[in-house]
């Protein structure tokens, strides 16, 4: 079985051959950047913005921005220009994982968060790392993707890739296009080999 410390296995892989299907409807990146119109003037501004998440009384994420401005419009957002750090806590409010980036835009009706410049994806439980300039967050689907080159850490394997997808918490994910090496677990009574993987 191939797997990393993200529990990588050939179903996975086979997932990957069905991901354009994911990409071809998901909102397309151009048309995201095409609602944005910079001539306006925000209708309400913040700074140290400080946003819980909660459901039955459980803290479940918690956002911190050095400063908001939101747009109202056909299209009405809220903008980050200098980013932002989102913590994910479970039952116990321990730090499970976080996203951030140095921008984001967060688009209200289709509530994605269109994040880019620096982002960075870690589970605090698979010490797991992704890297990327461009992340989309559907909130609503709670799922993040991109379709950008993306670097995936562990703490035994390094991955590369042109896209990606992934539960919110980066717990279970893919990569597509993937390049790079990984641990081959051959069984209890064989030592684990490295098996290298290059972009064609």
């Amino acid at each position: 079985m191939i797997k990393t410390s993200s529990n990588i296995t050939m179903k996975n892989i086979a997932i990957l051959l069905g991901l354009a299907m994911f990409f071809s409807c998901s909102p397309d990146l151009q048309q995201i950047e095409s609602i944005t119109k910079k001539d306006e003037f925000p209708v309400e501004e913040a700074e140290n913005l400080r946003i819980l998440y909660s459901s039955h009384a459980h803290i479940q994420m918690i956002m911190e921005a050095p400063r908001m401005e939101r747009y109202e419009g056909e299209e009405p957002y809220m903008e980050l220009p200098e980013g932002f750090v989102m913590t994910f806590f479970d039952e116990h409010m321990n730090e499970t994982s976080r996203i951030s980036a140095n921008y984001a835009i967060q688009y209200e009706k289709d509530d994605l968060i269109d994040a880019r410049n620096d982002v960075v994806v870690e589970n605090m439980e698979t010490k797991e790392k992704l890297n990327t300039e461009q992340l989309i967050w559907d909130r609503r689907n709670e799922l993040i993707y991109s379709e950008k080159f993306v670097k995936v850490t562990s703490e035994e394997d390094v991955l590369y890739g042109q896209g990606f997808e992934s539960d919110e918490r980066f717990t279970s994910w893919v990569i597509t296009d993937i390049w790079g090496s990984f641990s081959v677990d051959l069984g209890p009574d064989e030592e684990q080999e490295e098996l290298l993987i290059q972009p064609e």
